[in-house]
Formats: structure tokens, C-alpha cells, sequence
């Protein structure tokens, strides 16, 4: 029963969406608009990258997460382009999908950019039900159907400007069902994605010309789930090498560190140190990311 306890985890947060649907990153600041479309071209570069996540490796069926990320500024017509590939397994459910964005660029006074952003989402939920009915049984909640493929959409909104970024955004704003029961039972409930609502912000410190400190925040709320908290900082020498410090509320201590080459490939990880809920009963309760991100031009 061990491998099968994130079946219960899945249960809770697509059927009673009592934890987040969306997957989470601890390098989410190094992704462009991962959470929020209004950030998609602001940093005037052409950018593509890569991350792969995997936690609780003591923990068979643990989560593992990849993602394709890009983003491009065209100034002339002042808009910027995005999206990201993912591919999300956790035990016997799997997510698939693609996110575009579309931000529109608002030049302010001193070198700011007001942005607004819309995003497009196309996902595939599967469900692995010989495995969950080896531990569940024939229960009807197991659904009928093995997949479905939905559309949803987000907004965001952002304000970057030479040291401070601060942004809003809703992402899931469809709520399209997941219907995975077409059975002759009568339902009373519709498991359904839900809306995720994001705040995000972060300001850039010029220590002095070799050394800078980032602060950032990261806040995550949905319906009938705990507010989650990520926020920590990043301290950059010489524009080469970076590390970091922070925390998501009531789970993990995150750790990281990068180099950057020649100011346009970047290498970075993450080391996530869970103290809630399962660390305290099983060995390998950790969470390790790596990204990497190219900037074809500034």
C-alpha cells in the first residue's frame, strides 16, 4: 500500500481539490511566466529552456515533472510571446499539456513595462485504474475512462521595472470538468479543475557593482486549500555565479545554486529538505530540480 499512498494525495486534490493542480517548481522565478502569461518576453530577450523535478525518491510512484520552457520579446510591435511543455506523473495519474501566452507591453516612465498577459492551456489527465483498483477496488469514483483532454485559460497582469517586479494572475479560469465517470450512477459531485490564483514579486538589490540580492515571493491560493507561501532570495557575484535560500509554508526548506556562462547559459539547482508531512516517516523525502535556460540574445 506504501507506492499507492499518492493515489490518495491525487484524490484529494483533483476530487476535493484540497492541494494544488497545478505543479509547483522551486526555481519558478528562472521560468519567465510559469504562473503568470503577463511575464512572457518582459526580460527583452529570447529565451528557451529546460527543468526536470523529482521528489520523494523514497517513495515509489514518486512525482517527477518535466518541463519546455521559451519565451520571446518583440519590441517593435510591443508583445511578448511564451509557453512551456509539461509532463507531470505522479503514482497512477499523469498530466500532460501546453501553455501559450500572449503579453501586451506597456511602456511606462523610467524604463518600466506594464503588462498584461492571456494564456492558453491544453492538457491530458490519465488515469492508471488497474493500479488504483488493486487498492480501491470497483469504486465508481475510479471513473470509466482512462483519459481526458481539456482547455482552460488564464489572465495575468505585471509591472517590471529596473528593480522591482510585482504581478496577479489567475490561471484554470474555465474550470473545465473532468468527467471521468460516464457511468448511469447519479452524481451529486463534478470533479473539475479550479481556478489557481497567483500573487508574485520580487526586487533586485544592488549590493554594490559586483554583488546583487534578490528577495522574492511566490503566493498560491485556491478554494477550500491552505494560502501557500514560497519566498526566499538569491544572491549573484560578478553576473557568473548565484545561489539561494528559501521556503514554502508548513513543507520545505530550498537550497540552490547556478553559474551563468558567458551571461547567456544557465545551470541550476535545486535541493527541496521536506520537514512536513513525510519526512518524519520515510527515508528519501527530498525534492531535486535542475534547470537549464539559454538566452539566444539580449
Amino acid at each position: 500500500m506504501k507506492h499507492y499512498i499518492l493515489a490518495f494525495l491525487f484524490a484529494g486534490s483533483v476530487l476535493g481539490a484540497s492541494a494544488q493542480q497545478i505543479h509547483t517548481s522551486s526555481l519558478y522565478e528562472m521560468q519567465g511566466g510559469l504562473f503568470n502569461p503577463s511575464l512572457a518576453g518582459v526580460d527583452q530577450k529570447v529565451t528557451l529552456g529546460a527543468t526536470y523535478r523529482t521528489q520523494w525518491s523514497g517513495i515509489d510512484g514518486s512525482p517527477k515533472t518535466s518541463t519546455v520552457f521559451g519565451s520571446v520579446d518583440l519590441p517593435q510591435h510591443q508583445i511578448g510571446l511564451g509557453g512551456y511543455l509539461y509532463s507531470d506523473k505522479t503514482g497512477p495519474t499523469s498530466r500532460t499539456g501546453a501553455t501559450v501566452a500572449f503579453a501586451k507591453h506597456i511602456e511606462t516612465g523610467k524604463g518600466g513595462i506594464f503588462s498584461l498577459g492571456l494564456e492558453a492551456r491544453f492538457q491530458q489527465f490519465s488515469l492508471d485504474r488497474a493500479k488504483l483498483s488493486s487498492t480501491l477496488g470497483a469504486d465508481p469514483a475510479l471513473g470509466t475512462s482512462d483519459n481526458r483532454s481539456l482547455f482552460d485559460a488564464g489572465f495575468g497582469l505585471s509591472y517590471t521595472g529596473k528593480h522591482l517586479q510585482i504581478g496577479a494572475s489567475v490561471s484554470q479560469l474555465v474550470q473545465s470538468k473532468l468527467d471521468f465517470y460516464t457511468g448511469n450512477l447519479t452524481t451529486t459531485e463534478s470533479a473539475r479543475l479550479y481556478r489557481h490564483y497567483y500573487f508574485n514579486a520580487r526586487y533586485k538589490w544592488n549590493v554594490d557593482n559586483n554583488t546583487t540580492i534578490t528577495p522574492h515571493v511566490l503566493v498560491t491560493y485556491l478554494p477550500n486549500a491552505p494560502v501557500d507561501l514560497q519566498a526566499g532570495f538569491h544572491v549573484e557575484h560578478n553576473e557568473v555565479f548565484w545561489w539561494g535560500v528559501a521556503m514554502r509554508k508548513k513543507q520545505s526548506f530550498i537550497l540552490s545554486a547556478g553559474v551563468n556562462i558567458n551571461k547567456k547559459f544557465t545551470v541550476g539547482y535545486a535541493f527541496d529538505i521536506y520537514n512536513s508531512p513525510l519526512s518524519i516517516y520515510d527515508a528519501g523525502s527530498f525534492a531535486h530540480e535542475l534547470v537549464l535556460r539559454y538566452n539566444i540574445m539580449k
